[in-house]
């Protein structure tokens, strides 16, 4: 006789059946428990059954946690098949089973398989017992070759595609991963074949189409998926990459000398001589920028890039003939140290994207991989007219090969961060992104870096602007003090004669006066003319000053840039001058403005703030070498409630 303590009274439910008021008794196993129940409403199978809490967290009662892997997938899909809500739980609770991994997939049924993989290719059926069922077969193809030919029968890839278009994102995102499990997966052949599959059921346009440009954000979960489509991608690629080019394949030799004929308008090469033609090839393929130019496959056998430069440079030629002639034609004209080398800066450049395209990791993936085919032949073109361009904007030899490379990186690099949506977008954006630019933002970096950006190093140099302005200004009024000398206009440029100006140690009267070729600095008593600064009205710069104005048409932009005047009385009287070079230029104009009481504006006054301000800053900042500068000054803590703490020192002296 059981033990009263071991004896509970529960009630059992089923729907459409009466109830039933049990004593159940806990030291019986639980399978015949279930029988008695199943015996008392005449159900067949009692293996198909199972105790289910009806209050509270509706969990399953299992004598432990161990149940038969069949037998519990088939009171999932037989009990619960008609109740979607309880079906998702349910197999919800399965993968969260299978995630412990207390049971192995491969224990898993084949009848399994195709009742999961029905519920994704039905076309009506709950969302969420869609996406568990995706998730299921993901973990299925993860974890095995042989349930990922399972899967790969089972599954309709044209479904999988149709749920990439879905509003639900969830059911994109569970597809997509789907089906780069479904790639990660494969063998070489399988591969081979998903990708031929996808790409004529234009699933780059999907993705583009419903993911990238839909209304919602795309999310991390499937940022990642297109990161990992993207690398499995360009990893397809990987074979041309590695495969250097053999000089005895008669495709490869073919493709190589097409790039030199649609390069070159050459007479039929059939009519020359061998040597006359060996000695022709040799020198257009030097044109071209090859290295070797009797045996230019040997270029080609770095790798990588290895055969994949030889496409990008093919595609280049097929596609863009004129472009490609352009680029070759007009380096060839060029003096030998200053042409771009085609070829070379091809090899170079294909390694380079390939680099970009696979070292980001995470989900950072590119939206214009998914805009364009071909995108890495595509982006080749319009990068490679872009060396060329940044070539020139550099003014580059053969010696600065590397140094051009590094600021094509960057500027590739820097637009791609950009996430551009499109090629025509990033062909924009790379281009006004000139060499000039990059030169900007590295040095924004660098003082960034320096910390010279932060915003109480900002503040301290508008602190100590004012202090190095006087200091500048001071500097002008001394050099006016020293006085300059200038040359006179003439129509005979043989007679011109000079003359010199200089300010009064006082600061109020401009002497000048004419003076010999060989004089040296004149005293101030030997220059007879003098105006009073007090008199002066107008400071004039280039074509505004009287004596341009007088020779209009017959200065050149030199001069003009080097012209300025000064009007006195009521401005019926100018003094005029010409300097002899830039710096007088700015040093006088700035020191006149002085005297007059306007601001500085001469680029030599902006460069030498900047320089002054630069030192002042680096001085002040050394002791803090190492020490982080907030970006604000930490708050001031409120005064205390009393004072007590003070010490009385009178108190003391008694």
């Amino acid at each position: 006789m059981p033990q009263q303590k071991d004896i509970v009274k529960i009630a059992i439910q089923m729907p459409g059946a009466y109830p039933q008021l049990i004593q159940l008794d806990q030291k019986k196993p639980l399978s015949a428990v279930i029988k008695e129940v199943c015996d008392g409403w005449n159900l067949p199978g009692p293996d198909n059954y199972a105790l289910q809490y009806a209050d509270g967290v509706q969990t399953y009662i299992t004598e432990s946690v161990s149940i038969s892997l069949g037998r519990f997938v088939c009171v999932f899909c037989v009990l619960f098949v008609r109740a979607p809500l309880i079906m998702a739980h349910t197999l919800t609770g399965f993968m969260e089973l299978m995630d412990h991994g207390i049971v192995s997939w491969e224990n898993v049924s084949a009848v399994f398989i195709k009742k999961i993989a029905s519920f994704v290719n039905a076309t009506v059926l709950d969302a969420s017992i869609q996406q568990v069922s995706l998730a299921i077969l993901e973990s299925m193809v993860l974890s095995s070759s042989s349930l990922f030919q399972q899967v790969k029968q089972e599954v309709t890839l044209e479904r999988l595609l149709s749920q990439l278009q879905v509003t639900d994102q969830q059911i994109q995102t569970k597809a997509m991963a789907l089906l780069m499990a479904l790639l990660q997966t494969a063998g070489h052949a399988d591969r081979q074949e998903l990708f031929v599959f996808l790409g004529k059921k234009n699933l780059r346009q999907y993705i583009y189409k419903n993911i990238i440009h839909s209304s919602a954000s795309v999310g991390d979960e499937m940022a990642h998926y297109l990161y990992v489509l993207q690398s499995v991608t360009l990893n397809h690629l990987e074979s041309r990459m590695r495969m250097p080019l053999d000089s005895y394949n008669q495709d490869q030799r073919e493709i190589l000398h097409g790039l030199r004929q649609a390069a070159f308008e050459t007479e039929s090469e059939n009519s020359l001589s061998h040597e006359r033609r060996r000695s022709l090839c040799a020198k257009e393929f030097k044109k071209l920028g090859f290295s070797n130019n009797s045996n230019p496959g040997q270029d080609l056998l770095r790798a990588p890039p290895g055969l994949l430069a030889l496409d990008t440079m093919a595609h280049f030629a097929s596609r863009y003939p004129d472009a490609y002639s352009r680029f070759v034609l007009e380096n060839s004209s060029r003096e030998d140290k200053h042409e771009c080398p085609f070829a070379r800066s091809s090899i170079q450049l294909t390694l380079i994207l390939c680099e970009i395209l696979t070292s980001t990791c995470g989900s950072d993936y590119h939206p214009i991989f998914f805009a364009q085919d071909q995108l890495l032949d595509e982006l080749f073109c319009i990068c490679i007219q872009l060396l060329n361009k940044t070539w020139k904007e550099m003014r580059a030899t053969q010696e600065d090969f590397d140094k051009v490379m590094q600021v094509v990186r960057e500027q590739i690099t820097r637009t791609l961060s950009s996430k551009p949506t499109s090629l025509e977008l990033f062909k924009n954006k790379v281009n006004a992104l000139n060499y000039s630019e990059i030169l900007k933002l590295r040095q924004t970096e660098r003082l960034h870096q320096e910390e010279t950006l932060a915003p109480p190093v900002l503040e301290l140099k508008e602190r100590l602007r004012p202090e190095l302005l006087e200091l500048i200004r001071q500097q002008r009024l001394n050099r006016l003090c020293q006085g300059t000398l200038f040359r006179k206009i003439s129509s005979r440029r043989r007679q011109d004669k000079l003359w010199h100006c200089r300010l009064s140690p006082n600061h109020k009267v401009l002497h000048f006066g004419d003076v010999e070729e060989e004089t040296e600095t004149p005293t101030i008593e030997s220059l007879q003319e003098k105006i009073p600064v007090a008199d002066i009205k107008a400071l004039l710069t280039g074509k505004d000053c009287p004596h341009m104005k007088e020779h209009k048409g017959k200065q050149t932009k030199e001069v003009l840039a080097l012209a300025f005047s000064v009007t006195y009385d009521v401005e019926e009287y100018s003094l005029n001058f010409i300097a002899s070079s830039r710096t007088d230029f700015c040093l006088w104009t700035d020191g006149l403005s002085v005297l007059l009481g306007r601001d500085m504006s001469s680029e030599c006054m902006r460069s030498e703030l900047e320089t002054l301000l630069s030192m002042e800053i680096k001085l002040r900042l050394l002791d803090l070498e190492n020490v982080p500068i907030p970006d604000s000054a930490p708050p001031v803590p409120k005064p205390p409630s009393n004072f007590n703490f003070c010490y009385d020192f009178s108190q003391a002296e008694q």
